[in-house]
């Protein structure tokens, strides 16, 4: 879906003067050794990296998102706390709270009224990573909101997620992007391949 622009390529993101820091003294050696390399697998930069989604419920109320670039997995909770529980160390992918924004649309002919709507994921508690493989940071004061709408059209569904991340430290204004996933019709491209640092 995309190509990893060269180190300190920046374009679109609204970064800050620390950013331009982190950007300029990226190393993807150093992160390899220090057992970083899953830095641009958090969850602000995963979902724009080329990977496959293996969506499941893991429960009643946990929906699990397994990605096979870098064996991630985000769980977006719902009937949650708004907050992780205390002394939760921030980990890769966040606390993740879900819900589902549905509306109602226009009566139909035979006065049914359809439902549509997304399901909203508000990620905090995550640690410090990239929103692009190249070294581009978020901090660990970013919050990560999504929106998940499903399209259908004849002989193909599509998942396009409207995703903003907003950070404080790293980000002049919230940085917007909304990749897209096309369903297949079954597992038989699933090439799980762990994070790389470059």
């Amino acid at each position: 879906r995309m190509v990893t622009p060269p180190k300190g390529d920046f374009a679109w993101v609204p970064i800050t003067i620390a950013a331009q820091k982190v950007l300029d003294g990226w190393d993807p050696a150093r992160d390899a050794a220090a057992g970083q390399q899953c830095r641009a697998y958090g969850a602000a930069g995963l979902m724009r990296i080329p990977t496959r989604l293996h969506i499941t419920w893991q429960g009643d109320n946990t929906l699990r998102v397994d990605t096979d670039a870098g064996l991630q997995t985000r769980l977006l909770r719902f009937a949650a706390l708004t907050a992780p529980p205390l002394g939760q160390v921030p980990t890769w992918q966040g606390y993740s709270v879900a819900s589902w924004e549905v509306a109602s649309g226009p009566p139909s002919a035979d006065n049914d009224v359809p439902k549509f709507g997304s399901l909203h994921v508000v990620t905090t508690h995550m640690r410090m990573g990239y929103l692009r493989r190249n070294g581009v940071p978020y901090s660990a004061n970013a919050v990560l909101t999504e929106d998940w709408d499903l399209m259908k059209e004849p002989g193909a569904d599509w998942v396009v997620i409207l995703t903003t991340v907003t950070d404080p430290i790293y980000l002049r204004m919230p940085y917007l992007t909304s990749p897209v996933f096309k369903r297949e019709p079954d597992g038989s491209k699933w090439n799980p391949s762990p994070c790389r640092a470059k």
